[in-house]
């Protein structure tokens, strides 16, 4: 028999079942969404989110911060609620006070290292990314909904003891939610080998003062762009609509010995053909495949079943060599301080190159920049 959920009250259904359940078997059907703490000064710098993973029983979340060298984590899991309402797990919620707008994010895990109240504020509308769809061989590897959202923080964090101010001309925020299918969960069996071919990737939400930017590029291994979205926003009280800035043609800079980026500029065309460059400079990153649960963390990654009320903290060093190693084959979120057409702003200069990618001059999985 069919089990109901107080949501099927309302007309919201989009397929012909409860609520309680999603439309697919797929075991990798996900909804889960990350926030970013864009510190200016690059002193406390924070990455958070949330999960749910219907098919496999389980919400989970996590929590990170970087100061120096020093990065502090939390992850906290269990039974994916009844209420499908609630985004609570563990001493970690969020409240949606206002739609897009207005958020807020509460962690009482100071026990484990970390603690925050914060409140998000966005006067821009979401914005809507391109559908995000790959496969390994025959299969949908990630088929997925995505909106960005940009704004600032204000309320206080707590890592380690010590309690940030959070102000909103200091901190940045930016966000995405998505949903659909992508690897979720314990390793799936593998079946036949699919060669991994390398993987090249910008994911670059900013604000500044009366406008923002969002550019998201995703090459192959021979720079065939597969992903393409450049666009300008502007305040919803504006009422001016979205600027494309067509092809973006980036100029990642290196650090010798290495895939770190140093610095990026990226030319970008509106519709009568004006040309700008944006100038990205990374202040400080954190690896998502350390404390964050992305790629091959090895502590913990999304979808994981823990057993209800799991709580865990962790400490990492950027001077480890355990770290370090890992965190060159991981997609890197890099506070970015960034000039556009003379006006400055902040926001997230999220980049990978892992594998081989001719126009980087990397011709196989461990070259580096000369």
């Amino acid at each position: 028999m069919l089990e109901f959920d107080p949501l099927d009250e309302y007309p919201i259904h989009q397929v012909a079942l409860p609520m309680r359940y999603v439309a697919s078997s797929d075991r990798n059907v996900y909804d889960r969404c990350i926030y970013q703490g864009v510190d200016h000064e690059a002193d406390a710098y924070f990455i958070t989110g949330m999960g749910v993973y219907p098919n496999l029983g389980v919400t989970d979340a996590y929590a990170t911060v970087r100061r120096g060298d020093k990065q502090w984590a939390i992850r906290t899991s269990g039974a994916r609620p009844d209420d499908k309402m609630s985004q609570q797990i563990g001493p970690y919620r969020i409240e949606v006070i206002v739609p897009f707008r207005e958020l807020r994010l509460i962690c009482d895990a100071d026990a484990h290292g970390i603690g925050f109240d914060l409140v998000y504020r966005s006067e821009y509308g979401p914005i809507a990314e391109p559908q995000h769809i790959r496969r390994q061989g025959d299969r949908i590897l990630l088929d997925a909904s995505r909106f960005a959202g940009v704004g600032t923080w204000e309320g206080e964090l707590r890592v380690d003891g010590d309690t940030v101010r959070v102000t909103p001309d200091r901190y940045t925020a930016t966000r995405d939610r998505s949903w659909g299918i992508r690897p979720v969960g314990e390793a799936e069996p593998p079946g036949r080998p699919n060669d991994f071919t390398g993987m090249w990737w910008c994911w670059i939400p900013l604000r500044f003062d009366d406008f923002a930017l969002h550019v998201i590029l995703e090459e192959d291994r021979d720079g065939l762009r597969n992903t393409n979205f450049a666009v300008r926003v502007f305040p919803e009280s504006s009422g001016r609509s979205p600027e494309q800035l067509g092809w973006p043609l980036p100029e990642i800079r290196y650090q010798s010995g290495t895939r770190n980026p140093v610095g990026a500029s990226i030319e970008l065309t509106n519709r009568d053909g004006k040309k700008s460059t944006l100038e990205i400079e990374p202040l400080i990153g954190i690896s998502l495949n350390v404390g964050c649960g992305y790629g091959a963390d090895p502590d913990w990654t999304h979808g994981v079943w823990k057993g209800d009320g799991w709580v865990e903290g962790s400490q990492y060093d950027y001077k480890d060599p355990a770290v370090t190693g890992r965190a060159a084959f991981s997609l890197w979120d890099h506070v970015a301080r960034v000039t556009f057409e003379g006006h400055e702003g902040y926001g997230i200069f999220e980049h990978g190159c892992i594998g081989a990618h001719a126009p980087s001059g990397f011709a196989d999985l461990m070259s580096v920049a000369r």
